[in-house]
């Protein structure tokens, strides 16, 4: 799960806590092992639970089946999420997207964390102290920003505001960073706050907890300043590996500059590294980049492309050769059997190659 993910459940967890609720699992799907979204694994962990509200977020818009059985099982589901719809909507008891077709809220380029920080405000209502508030929208600038989501509308009230929220916070793991870099925080705050999204983008689960969740949550100083030192360290080795594997994908393109777009994969990917390796190609290329790690099951892609783009319609034209496909027209993942690999860079090659940039 990333920071967007990871930020709306804190701030939906502590929206809930507020009420009185009790949070009875808190659940972060591994792409790479379990799948995408609301995973068959994810649901028979929680099955103990239920009945109960199953809340999920910046996922579970394509999860038709799974939402189905979650009913089944004896969840109510709210499904809080702003990646495009494909096809349809899932048959949850709320879906919050903006991307919905007859969603009529004029500002469509929220964060998760973004659209959990108003489902927490209108559900609190006048229950909500300014503390809360301003913890709430420390989580949802960092999110909103993490995602590179659009800074403009209501994104930009919820940047600033959180930003400014983010420099007074009373989080021993926001606290710890803050102490560490005093200095950086002094000299210019936009770089110490992208440094803290690439502490806690780090991955470093344990428990199925990921790093960023036990850092946003945890009430321990010590253990915070521990967990930052932890994760400073793991980003520098992370920027290293992310360097290597985007220097062997520019040597594998070479010979294609023609092609309409990048399509590379290998046994040896780390799936972990293909997004960020993804928006250093595509900015160097201008063009659409699917890079995918193939796995004996199948393999597992991560897409990037530049402005003008739409890569979930691309997908859509070939989504008989894919399991799954979804996320934003300039980011998004899909899955699909290894011998359709072929087909699939085939049909994406024909779909871009008279495509007109919008």
């Amino acid at each position: 799960s990333d920071l967007d993910g990871v930020s709306s459940l804190i701030i939906l967890g502590e929206a809930i806590k507020s009420l009185g609720g009790t949070i009875a699992a808190n659940v972060f799907p591994n792409r790479e092992h379990d799948g995408y979204g609301i995973t068959l694994k994810a649901l028979q962990e929680i099955k103990p639970h239920a009945p109960a509200l199953l809340v999920v977020a910046d996922l579970g818009i394509t999860n038709f089946e799974e939402v189905k059985i979650a009913k089944r099982l004896g969840f109510e589901v709210i499904i809080i999420d702003h990646h495009e719809i494909v096809q349809s909507v899932p048959e949850a008891n709320i879906v919050v997207d903006p991307k919905q077709p007859e969603d009529e809220y004029s500002f469509k380029g929220f964060a998760a964390c973004g659209l959990a920080f108003l489902v927490a405000k209108a559900v609190l209502g006048d229950k909500i102290s300014s503390s809360l508030e301003r913890s709430m929208l420390e989580l949802a600038a960092l999110g909103t920003v993490a995602d590179m989501m659009p800074r403009k509308e209501d994104n930009l009230a919820i940047i600033e505001q959180g930003t400014d929220a983010f420099f007074e916070s009373w989080r021993p793991g926001i606290r710890a960073f803050l102490e560490q870099e005093e200095e950086l925080v002094r000299e210019n705050r936009q770089i110490a706050l992208e440094k803290m999204i690439g502490i806690l983008n780090v991955r470093d689960v344990s428990d199925g907890y990921p790093g960023a969740f036990r850092l946003l949550t945890t009430q321990s100083p010590e253990e915070a300043r521990v967990m930052v030192e932890d994760f400073s360290k793991q980003g520098k080795i992370r920027r290293e590996r992310v360097r290597q594997l985007a220097q062997e994908v520019r040597k594998r393109i070479i010979s294609k500059k023609d092609e309409p777009l990048v399509f590379e994969g290998d046994e040896s990917f780390d799936y972990e590294l293909l997004g960020s390796v993804a928006s250093i190609i595509t900015n160097e290329e201008d063009k659409p980049v699917f890079l995918f790690k193939k796995r004996e099951e199948g393999s597992l892609g991560s897409v990037r492309a530049p402005l003008g783009f739409h890569t979930v319609r691309a997908m859509e034209q070939c989504q008989d050769l894919l399991e799954r496909y979804g996320g934003h027209a300039q980011a998004s993942g899909f899955s699909l059997k290894n011998k359709n690999l072929e087909k699939f860079n085939a049909c994406l090659a024909e779909y871009f190659k008279n495509y007109v940039r919008t």
